[in-house]
């Protein structure tokens, strides 16, 4: 049993790394709008536009994110990724002109865009088995606490800085972002990258050509609208709904986070004991629709008991998304073959981009017809993505399936995926 938690190699700067980086990141997300107005000069009007252009524009790097992973490997990538950000980060204050800003903001959510699917595919290649599972959750719970101190942190800087503390927080930042870079040096990757082959240089296509793959990022896509709705739609819904105030949105965000930060390793710990990531992964799906069930049916409780219920639902939502996220994020790694990690990892993160790009719009349009409308449409896409992973359980690798050696699979769900590996194997 010790074998399972031993620490894998690289896992030490790994970890440290993330940690450093979500500090700085949790330093700005929370002032991000006032952030650069008070560094840039620029109109709030002005500075939203930008950022949501620039947003928009930088999913095309993750495709090339994805290229070069598959090309130079995910440790070479994510160092890039992190000098990249850095220099943003440092350039900000130079845009007090709306092209320089611009410009800044679009190299800065390039990298930002492209980082998630390169940090999954540098897990999978340090972590095989049900290391990959727990170190997904021990990536979560450290980027969840420092988050959670970035944000403190930077509160007090600003609180004792003034305008100043803001322009400190925009160096913090970005000098997290070199120390990260620094650990990122040391990591070891335990097996060299292949050159580049036949079946690399087919590009995207083969990507595309995988169904049961296609069908994972689909089923993502319709779950990942839910991790929209504790920054999207319960504040509103509880203002809007309720007549709370808005600073209502501070206590439960603080919930989750320190829900995520302390019960995340534990709870990947419990999802491990079950050998199949499809189905843990589906068990947190379906958590998560029985909690917007009960955000749905909140409005018919008593006043008093509101707050009570939005916090007793925002747990319940805290443990689908512990159980969903590392199952979910390791058999995303694992059903991506090793020497085209990169560009199907950078295909799945489009699941998750295009639903935060589309959660604000699709949540505030169906709560001007009901306010349990967006609850039960979550609910249902929750359902039908748990559904989708069910179903594709035998037709995706065992490997990915499976968290044990494949001496424990069924004989029959290795006999159903070896064909379509071997399929696979050949393609471009």
């Amino acid at each position: 049993m010790k074998v399972k938690d031993r620490r894998v190699p690289g896992e030490r700067n790994l970890i440290a790394g993330m940690l450093v980086d979500a500090v700085g990141t949790g330093m700005y997300v929370p002032f991000s709008l006032v952030f650069f107005q008070r560094i840039t000069g620029l109109p709030l009007p002005t500075i939203g536009t930008v950022l949501t252009a620039a947003g928009l524009l930088a999913m095309g790097a993750m495709p090339v994110g994805g290229w070069a992973v598959d090309r130079f490997g995910a440790r070479r990538v994510r160092l890039a990724l992190y000098l990249v950000r850095g220099l943003g980060f440092l350039a900000f204050p130079l845009g007090t002109t709306l092209p320089v800003f611009a410009l800044v903001a679009a190299l800065t959510a390039a990298g930002a865009q492209a980082f998630p699917a390169t940090q999954q595919a540098l897990i999978g290649e340090l972590g095989q088995g049900e290391h990959r599972d727990r170190l997904m959750a021990l990536a979560r719970s450290v980027n969840n606490a420092g988050l959670g101190a970035g944000g403190l942190l930077a509160a007090g800087l600003v609180q004792l800085g003034g305008d100043r503390g803001f322009l400190a927080v925009a160096w913090l930042n970005a000098a997290t972002f070199f120390v990260a870079a620094l650990f990122a040096l040391r990591i070891r990757t335990p097996h060299p990258v292949r050159p580049a082959t036949g079946r690399q240089r087919a590009g995207y296509r083969a990507v595309l050509r995988d169904s049961p793959y296609a069908g994972l990022t689909l089923a993502n896509f319709l779950i990942a609208l839910g991790y929209s709705a504790l920054s999207v739609l319960l504040p509103v819904y509880a203002v809007s709904q309720f007549d709370l105030p808005a600073s209502v949105a501070g206590p439960l965000f603080a919930v989750n986070t320190a829900l995520c930060a302390f019960a995340g390793v534990p709870v990947g710990r419990l999802a491990r004991r079950f050998a199949r990531r499809t189905r843990v992964a589906a068990v947190g799906a379906l958590v998560f629709a029985t909690a917007f069930l009960g955000y749905a049916l909140l409005g018919g409780m008593p006043r008093q008991g509101v707050m009570a219920g939005l916090v007793g639902l925002l747990v319940l939502y805290t443990i689908g998304e512990l159980v969903h996220s590392p199952s979910a994020g390791a058999l995303s790694v694992s059903a991506a073959p090793a020497e085209a990690r990169g560009r199907y990892l950078a295909t799945y993160q489009l699941s998750w981009a295009l639903s935060q790009t589309l959660a604000p719009s699709l949540f505030t349009g169906l709560l001007a017809v009901d306010g349990r409308l967006p609850w039960l449409v979550l609910a249902a896409s929750s359902t039908a993505g748990a559904g989708m992973l069910l179903a594709l359980e035998r037709r995706l690798p065992v490997e990915a399936v499976y968290t044990t050696t494949a001496a424990a699979v069924p004989p029959e769900h290795r006999e159903a995926t070896e064909s379509r590996t071997l399929i696979r194997g050949g393609a471009g």
